[in-house]
């Protein structure tokens, strides 16, 4: 396994930098999104309803809108606003979204409690091997 990239990124809103590493330690589940995806409409409202029900002490669910794919930033912003409540940051322009070696959207990247990368899971992947794999890796 490889370690999973760290970053520093901005959270939508406020602007606050948030940086990964200080969640190590935490299994870790990015979703990287657009606002104009219908695959992405599908997967966050799941993700929401996983993150309302998860042990926060051990489980960090964190959404990243990729700037660069989006069509606005406002969009992001306002999608963001309407649909979600856990920590939503904002790529620089595609760089974490490339160092993920993210090919589409939704994708999400799960990092265990080391800081590996345990799993990559693209647009066509089933919302409950998501689950399923979160569920190994939380002792």
């Amino acid at each position: 396994m490889e370690k999973a990239p760290l970053f520093q990124l901005p959270e939508i809103h406020s602007g606050k930098v948030y940086d990964l590493n200080k969640d190590i330690g935490k299994v870790i589940v990015l979703t990287f999104w657009v606002s104009w995806c219908p695959d992405c409409s599908r997967d966050l409202p799941m993700k929401e309803q996983l993150y309302r029900s998860m042990d926060s002490n051990k489980v960090r669910m964190l959404t990243i809108n990729v700037a660069g794919r989006e069509r606005s930033s406002q969009a992001g912003e306002e999608f963001a606003a309407k649909f979600l409540t856990q920590q939503t940051l904002v790529d620089e322009g595609r760089r974490v979204y490339e160092q993920y070696q993210c090919t589409s959207v939704p994708t999400t990247a799960i990092i265990d409690q080391d800081g590996y990368l345990a799993a990559r899971f693209d647009d066509q992947a089933e919302f409950l091997e998501i689950v399923e794999k979160v569920g190994e890796l939380v002792d």
